[in-house]
């Protein structure tokens, strides 16, 4: 049987629209950010805060941190934790997603506690993985998987649902047995709202890495900026800052790359 798939409706509402950048568009990125840096740099000789250095002192002290190695082993234990964390939260949130997308019955009984822990600040967990795990790596893998796993898993099961019922009944008509049904139709058709799941679960997943870093944890860069910002130095606190949004922005680009590739077939994400 032949590959059958509709395009998912409506799902600009859901996600937002677009999944990638031209190179005009990528262009007009770069500007903005050179903008915002001279901006950055006019204000802060200008205005003469305390709590806001130069960017030019910014990026002098982040060239001195990574020089030194101290950036360096910290970003590697956080990147070793988000990892792991956003890697079984994709795998867990898809499979849970599409089960509920699936099976009407899953929906009923698990899409309340779903939908309740998206809306529920991930940090609340903080203490209770804490008191599970202590200082190991474990809190800090599972702070990223509760930050990311539920917004998956909702656009998974969105995604399922998507799917023009037109093409489940041709499939139907034409013979399909459940298993071609699901890889064929369901799976293929599901996937811009779920990559797309997959792309704000890494946003997610960054955010709960910093936010449980500097609450609980003695490495990785969430502790430096804790460390920087008790000692009230701006220059360093905001040059890992600078660290922390570079990482933030390659990983949503190498998922943008991911999902673009993936859905590639559909007319509206190329």
């Amino acid at each position: 049987m032949s590959s059958a798939v509709g395009r998912p409706g409506n799902r600009g509402e859901v996600t937002g629209q677009g999944r990638g950048l031209g190179l005009r568009d990528s262009s007009y990125t770069w500007v903005s950010l050179l903008a915002g840096a001279i901006i950055w740099e006019v204000a802060a000789r200008g205005l003469q805060f305390s709590f806001l250095p130069p960017f030019s002192s910014v990026l002098r002290a982040a060239f001195e941190l990574i020089a030194s190695g101290q950036v360096t082993s910290h970003l590697a234990a956080s990147l070793i934790n988000l990892g792991i964390g956003y890697g079984l939260a994709v795998t867990g949130g898809i499979a849970l997603g599409l089960l509920m997308g699936r099976k009407q019955w899953v929906a009923y009984v698990l899409e309340p506690y779903v939908s309740a822990l998206l809306a529920t600040p991930k940090l609340i967990f903080v203490p209770l993985v804490y008191a599970l795990f202590g200082l190991s790596r474990g809190t800090q893998i599972a702070v990223v998987f509760l930050s990311s796993f539920f917004v998956i898993a909702v656009n998974s099961m969105a995604g399922i649902r998507s799917v023009d019922r037109t093409y489940v009944e041709m499939a139907r008509a034409f013979g399909a047995s459940e298993r071609q049904l699901f890889w064929k139709v369901l799976l293929p058709g599901s996937l811009p709202l779920t990559m797309a799941g997959v792309r704000l679960g890494m946003d997610h997943a960054v955010k709960g890495m910093i936010g449980g870093e500097m609450f609980i944890t003695l490495f990785g860069l969430g502790a430096l900026l804790r460390r920087y910002g008790d000692r009230f130095d701006s220059p360093r606190l905001f040059a890992v800052l600078l660290v922390v949004v570079s990482v933030a922005l390659a990983c949503s680009a190498v998922v943008r790359e991911v999902e673009r590739r993936v859905t590639a077939w559909d007319g509206e994400g190329t």
